[in-house]
């Protein structure tokens, strides 16, 4: 029950920081359509999705499944950026870029709590594991939502990113594609679970996650 509330926390914390970051960046690059609306806040209530940012990590969590969730779409106006074509991209980039600066926050967090807790007493055990879940779900988390979230896969951020290298007759045939919105997303989250495809993205995710680890267990040996 601990692991289920703490992802339950983590997770909608995780997504509505990705969201802000699209609009914090779109907002450098001459959009204040996010600002204007309310939405360059951290207060989950702005950003939270009651199915996709609680019902459905919960639902997860419970039942074992992949760490996923997404917070209600930051507004942006293309038209209001820069430079729309080389600008977007870089919008649809920062979500994925603050989960990953979340990922490293969460392991160095780690790594000092496992040093710091090899020299305290044992009663504090329970609030130095309690600790330690926190920053491990944190990690796992936010390193499944980046890479997830930059799969070239309409509406996905990395769709975004994939298109900007797209020219032609090919960019056109690709962003077709977005007409069917999350039924792409949906069809790709099945092929995981019934084909090679799921171990190929855990393969994937556990590639990525090492780096982090890497790091938390560095700064838990300097403590020791």
């Amino acid at each position: 029950m601990e692991q289920v509330l703490i992802t339950v926390v983590v997770l909608p914390f995780s997504v509505v920081v990705h969201e802000c970051a699209h609009g914090w960046v779109a907002l450098q690059l001459g959009d204040r359509t996010a600002l204007e609306a309310g939405r360059l806040t951290l207060n989950p209530m702005r950003h939270i999705d009651p199915f996709g940012s609680v019902i459905l990590p919960l639902l997860l969590s419970i039942s074992g499944g992949v760490l996923f969730a997404w917070a209600k779409p930051v507004p942006v106006r293309v038209d209001r950026l820069h430079d729309p074509e080389n600008d977007y991209p870089k919008v649809a980039a920062a979500g994925p870029a603050a989960n990953l600066l979340l990922a490293l926050i969460s392991a160095v967090g780690l790594g000092v709590t496992v040093a710091v807790g090899s020299r305290l007493p044992g009663t504090a055990d329970g609030l130095l594991t309690f600790l330690v879940l926190v920053f491990q779900t944190a990690i796992m988390a936010n390193v499944f939502l980046a890479l997830f979230n930059l799969l070239p896969l309409p509406p996905l951020d990395g769709s975004w990113i994939f298109s900007r290298l797209l020219h032609g007759e090919a960019r056109r045939n690709y962003e077709g594609l977005r007409r069917y919105g999350f039924l792409l997303v949906i069809g790709f989250l099945i092929l995981m679970h019934y084909t090679f495809v799921g171990d190929l993205v855990r393969h994937g995710f556990l590639l990525a996650l090492g780096p982090f680890m890497s790091i938390a267990r560095a700064i838990a040996g300097i403590g020791v």
